[in-house]
Parts: structure tokens; C-alpha cells; sequence
């Protein structure tokens, strides 16, 4: 990975702030991408990335995401689509509202469309690339109260199939990971409106999601961020359209 270009959307936090220092950690050349200019900041700190703050829900947002990354640091090769909306102020379907829907669509599934409709033409063009997608368990299960972000993860996966099949014949790969819960910030988001909504406390709705697991705990960004530096390596180049779930077993 010495001296590859990589991109990390949503990389002031959680598992793309882990990823971010994972690929910055063997020697790749990392343009890290988040809409809060203080967390980049703080990512820059350090490790040596380049960082951009921008949105990825917008075509222009992302084509600015690709143009910036050429410009500063070279032809794209690795691409790590991170950035996500989570699911905490979802209702149930008949109360769901259009915004929250366009929304979640338009970060989760819209801006990786775009990020790869962009990048995927150097990787043509230099005959190799490795794109992650960062999908979720909730890419294969339903979950109440979900329906905007379970579309969106599901969608996801079904993206990195096809996109799979486009860029095989010229040295790339597509593949996705599939968390299920991690102690991020959006989760803990999450798990305080839960508790709200429940009167309980988020203690409570914790203990519930570790109970998921027969390893009685959840994995960490780190955990994943391992493997999505697996699967950008030259190590992963036989592993091409398939979603990798990071659960520890459990429900799901």
C-alpha cells in the first residue's frame, strides 16, 4: 500500500477516522473527507493526511471530493466510501418523513454512486484500484423504525455487486464490509434517542446490543477498519464482490 492514493469519506470519526490512520499507517497517501473541519483537524494531528472538508450528498460535492484528491496527491486507487447517515430519528413507515428519506438516500447510497462514477476512471485507466464500501449488518436484515437506512445499506451492497462486475477486467475490486454494532458516535446517537423514546437509560439499551453477541461485546472501529485495510491491500486482489460481515456472530 506505500504510496498509494486513497480517499476516506467520513474520516473525523469513528471507523473512517480509524481507516483514515490505518492506510496513513502503511504507508498510503490519504485525502480524508468530513463535513466537521474541527475533527479533520484533529485526524491531521495525527497522522499525515491531507484533508477536505466536504459533504459527499451532492454529485458536485463528490466530484470536487475526486478533483481535489488528483490535484493534491494523484490518480485514485483506493476508495473507502465511509460517510453515512444513521438511523436514530427514523419512524415507523406510515410516520417517516420525505426529508429523512431523501436525505439518507442522497449520503448513503447517492454520494457512493457518485464517488464511483468519478474515481472508477483513473483506476481504469492505471489498472488497479480497490474500492470498500461500509455498509451495515442492516444490508441484509430489517429492523423497525429503519426503513430510509436499511434501504440505503441494502442498495449499498447491491452498488458494489454491480460495480464489481464494471471494474474486474481492469485490475480493480469492489467489496463491502458489513458492521453490526459499533461504539461510534452515530451509534450512541442512536442509543440515546432509544432511550428516550423507551424511558430507559442508554446503559440499558447497550447491554441490550451487547447481549446480541455471544462474545458479549461489540467489535471496535479499529476491528473494522482492519479489515477494510485488507480488502484496499494488493493482498485482497482475489477478492472481489462480496460483502465481509464484522458481528461476532449473534443475531444476525
Amino acid at each position: 500500500m506505500e504510496g498509494r492514493v486513497a480517499i476516506v469519506t467520513g474520516a473525523g470519526r469513528g471507523i473512517g477516522r480509524a481507516t483514515a490512520l490505518a492506510l496513513a499507517g502503511r504507508g498510503a497517501r490519504v485525502l480524508a473527507v468530513s463535513r466537521t473541519e474541527e475533527e479533520l483537524a484533529s485526524l491531521a494531528g495525527e497522522a499525515p493526511v491531507d484533508i477536505l472538508v466536504e459533504s459527499i450528498a451532492s454529485e458536485k460535492g463528490c466530484e470536487r471530493v475526486v478533483a481535489e484528491t488528483r490535484s493534491r496527491l494523484g490518480p485514485v486507487e483506493i476508495l473507502v466510501l465511509n460517510a453515512g447517515i444513521g438511523s436514530g430519528h427514523e419512524r415507523e413507515i406510515w410516520e417517516q418523513e420525505t426529508e429523512v428519506w431523501r436525505e439518507t438516500m442522497a449520503v448513503n447510497l447517492d454520494g457512493p454512486f457518485f464517488l464511483c462514477r468519478a474515481a472508477t476512471a483513473d483506476m481504469k485507466e492505471h489498472g488497479f484500484g480497490r474500492i470498500v464500501m461500509v455498509s451495515s449488518t442492516s444490508g441484509e436484515v430489517g429492523s423497525p423504525r429503519c426503513s430510509a437506512y436499511t434501504a440505503s445499506k441494502h442498495g449499498l451492497l447491491g452498488l458494489m455487486r454491480a460495480v464489481a462486475q464494471d471494474i474486474a477486467p481492469f485490475g480493480a475490486t469492489c467489496n463491502a464490509v458489513l458492521p453490526g454494532w459499533v461504539r461510534t458516535e452515530m451509534a450512541e446517537r442512536s442509543a440515546r434517542l432509544e432511550a428516550e423514546r423507551r424511558g430507559v437509560t442508554v446503559d440499558v439499551v447497550w447491554a441490550e446490543r451487547v447481549a446480541a453477541y455471544p462474545s458479549n461485546r461489540v467489535v471496535t472501529p479499529e476491528e473494522v477498519a482492519e479489515t477494510i485495510a485488507f480488502l484496499a491491500s494488493d493482498a485482497a486482489s482475489g477478492v472481489n464482490g462480496e460483502g465481509i460481515t464484522i458481528a461476532l456472530g449473534g443475531l444476525w
